[in-house]
């Protein structure tokens, strides 16, 4: 935005002190020349001047007034300006840091000393805006190098069975078909993977109200094909727990949890258990598996992008892109929820997500 030249804030305040300075002057001169002049009579020239009068004062008193107002005026302008650079050094240095950031270093910071101020309180809050914004851009580069390798990873795989296909035209063409349909139905997953965890990112739904345990039996109907072709139990327990939100971005939810629990159930002949239930102000949903063990240290690691279990099968029909407990932090944290996981210690891994609840 271009702005015509003005006066610096620097100037204004040496201006604004050296013109109060000035104006306190005035003043007393024009109260001690007021209370002096009302006592001192009118020069007489009949009568010797033997006494002060108002002549004489005026004679004598005047230069020096005057003299004494150059010197204020110089004197506030000087001081003016020497105290409004010290009082504008951190708005300065804040200038100079605001500037660094905009030429793409976030990982400066102002570090400003001394006690608290209004200076310190801007550059305390810069400084924590520049933190938040660093780790911002670098999940999304992170995220958005991570969501190229996986997209890049069908597509040559795609083009790498064409070649094939196209070398050796004696290749069973239904087997081609079929492979390049599996293929693209992971990309596509991928890709709608991506879009709703860039929607729940930025919270733009509209919100109404919602039961937890619905939704976590229409889930739990949804994925029973799945949890008989592996021998997996279903439980859905609990009451309802209703709380305000999309009922899209929640199902989605439920069925992540609900069939990452399946998927990762190894071996199979497992349980997975579906649970909600209201505790005051606040609606719970649990899902939890049976399982191998899991270590730990990954499971902090389970709720980043593309982001695996060891359990995973890739190689199967439900393959994913390790988006899906991703997804659902996203998700939850625009619900103004938390997400837990603990993992079991007989095996598995028991996710519970806390959304605040309505009546």
């Amino acid at each position: 935005m271009h702005r015509p030249p003005g006066l610096s804030t620097r100037l204004k305040l040496t201006l604004s002190y050296a013109g109060f300075v000035l104006f306190a002057g005035v003043l007393l001169l024009a109260v001690v020349w007021g209370f002096l002049l009302r006592y001192v009579p009118d020069s007489d020239v009949g009568l010797l001047r033997v006494a002060p009068n108002r002549y004489v004062l005026l004679q004598v008193f005047g230069p020096a007034a005057a003299a004494a107002m150059v010197f204020l005026l110089v004197f506030g302008l000087i001081g003016g300006w020497i105290l409004a650079g010290r009082m504008l050094a951190p708005l300065t240095q804040i200038t100079d840091a605001v500037r660094t950031a905009e030429n793409g270093s976030l990982s400066h910071r102002i570090g400003m000393k001394g006690r608290r101020d209004e200076f310190r309180e801007l550059s305390d809050a810069f400084d924590s805006m520049c933190e938040q914004l660093e780790s911002h851009v670098a999940e999304q580069q992170r995220f958005a190098a991570n969501a190229s390798h996986e997209l890049r990873t069908p597509l040559a795989i795609s083009r790498t069975l064409l070649d094939v296909a196209r070398k050796d035209p004696t290749r069973e063409r239904d087997d081609l078909i079929e492979r390049l349909h599996v293929i693209n139905q992971r990309a596509t997953g991928l890709t709608e993977a991506l879009l709703l965890l860039s929607r729940g990112d930025r919270g733009n739904f509209t919100r109404e109200s919602v039961d937890l345990s619905l939704i976590a039996e229409e889930a739990a109907e949804t994925l029973l094909p799945l949890a008989e072709q592996r021998r997996i139990t279903l439980d859905v327990t609990g009451g309802p727990a209703r709380t305000s939100g999309s009922a899209e971005l929640l199902l989605r939810t439920v069925t992540n949890l609900v069939q990452n629990a399946i998927v990762h159930n190894l071996p199979a002949d497992g349980t997975v258990t579906i649970h909600t239930e209201a505790h005051g102000d606040t609606s719970v949903l649990r899902v939890g598996n049976t399982g191998r063990r899991l270590p730990p240290e990954l499971v902090p690691t389970l709720i980043e992008p593309f982001q695996r279990g060891t359990e995973r099968v890739r190689t199967d029909e439900h393959a994913g892109a390790g988006l899906g407990l991703a997804i659902v932090h996203s998700i939850v944290r625009a619900h103004d929820g938390t997400l837990d996981l603990v993992p079991s210690p007989a095996g598995g891994l028991l996710v519970t997500v806390r959304l605040p609840g309505t009546p």
